[in-house]
């Protein structure tokens, strides 16, 4: 399958590929209204030539990009944050007051990811992260409001995938942009039965009862269409919204049931074991045909990264 690096998407919305890992991972979106424009996730700061070639491409001035906008700061959302704020001159950071200072001052992002991935792998699929003037930041609480041309756009704090996390109300498409906050639904999963989605338990702020209030939070504006960062627009998402309530549920439970260790690596790994059956489960009930390989290749990172959120989460229980 071979996706598209942009797509238009109606509503004057367009769908970016981040071009991190693989194709089809991950997305940003441009939004224009009128003669301004704004630049919802970022990618990473390997994306930031990508999004400024759809501006140059579009015949957009970069001064005409009012706000970039990362849902939260995890750097799959927001790693590109500081490269296009360098790039775009006149933008505003609207971010999340928990996250804020992470995008003023990123050390402790980049240490924690170099930590992880080694410097190498870090700089293959993260490139860089550049601080950005507390200047041209802007903190969006919970109902704040900020206009793009003609277009509001409405800041919904939804805890539950991390405390930093905010999702954006696009009145005008009927639409929001729900960063993780709305789980993942990858387009080779669709089936007859629609998109196939589920949560995403990224380390370290799991939290299932405020993900579940965020999510039914986000079902209460009705909207029509969901844009996600994992991956792309999916419409009716009410049916889509009950059946994460449903996966968080069970998510807690498998975890649950996994028999306790002293062992951080067994604890994972029998966390992994667990997630893939269920996952693939869940996809073959909803009529995906894929072999294993082939659902390996499509959620294997989700699984991983699931796996050890919900170690975190049961270890800090304890």
């Amino acid at each position: 399958m071979t996706v598209p690096t942009y797509q238009d998407i109606g509503h004057q919305i367009t769908r970016i590929d981040t071009a991190m890992v693989h194709e089809g991972l991950a997305a940003c979106y441009l939004l224009q209204a009128d003669e301004e424009c704004a630049i919802i996730e970022t990618g990473t700061h390997n994306t930031v030539p990508i999004i400024l070639a759809l501006l140059e491409a579009r015949g957009i001035q970069r001064s005409q990009v009012k706000y970039v906008i990362p849902t939260h700061v995890h750097l799959d959302h927001a790693g590109g944050v500081g490269g296009l704020m360098r790039a775009l001159p006149v933008a505003t950071l609207l971010v999340h007051p928990r996250g804020a200072r992470h995008m003023i001052d990123p050390a402790k992002l980049k240490a924690g990811a170099t930590a992880v991935y080694g410097e190498a792998q870090f700089a293959e699929i993260y490139g860089d992260i550049i601080p950005v003037d507390e200047r041209r930041v802007r903190i969006m609480g919970d109902g704040d409001e900020a206009t793009v041309g003609g277009r509001k756009l409405v800041f919904i704090d939804t805890p539950g995938h991390a405390r930093h996390h905010f999702c954006v109300y696009d009145p005008t498409s009927r639409g929001i942009f729900t960063g993780d906050t709305f789980g993942l639904s990858y387009p080779p999963l669709t089936t007859a039965k629609g998109p196939f989605i589920c949560p995403t338990t990224t380390p370290v702020q799991f939290d299932p009862p405020a993900l579940k209030a965020s999510i039914r939070k986000l079902l209460a504006l009705q909207p029509q269409r969901i844009y996600l960062t994992h991956y792309s627009m999916v419409e009716n998402p009410h049916p889509l919204g009950e059946r994460l309530l449903t996966m968080v549920d069970d998510y807690v439970a498998l975890a649950e049931n996994v028999a306790p260790t002293g062992d951080d690596d067994a604890l994972e790994a029998a966390l992994m074991t667990a997630m893939r059956a269920y996952l693939f489960r869940c996809a073959r009930e909803h009529g995906c045909e894929m072999s294993d390989e082939q659902l390996e290749a499509v959620l294997g990172l989700d699984i991983q990264l699931n796996s050890q959120g919900l170690a975190v989460w049961l270890q800090s229980r304890s």
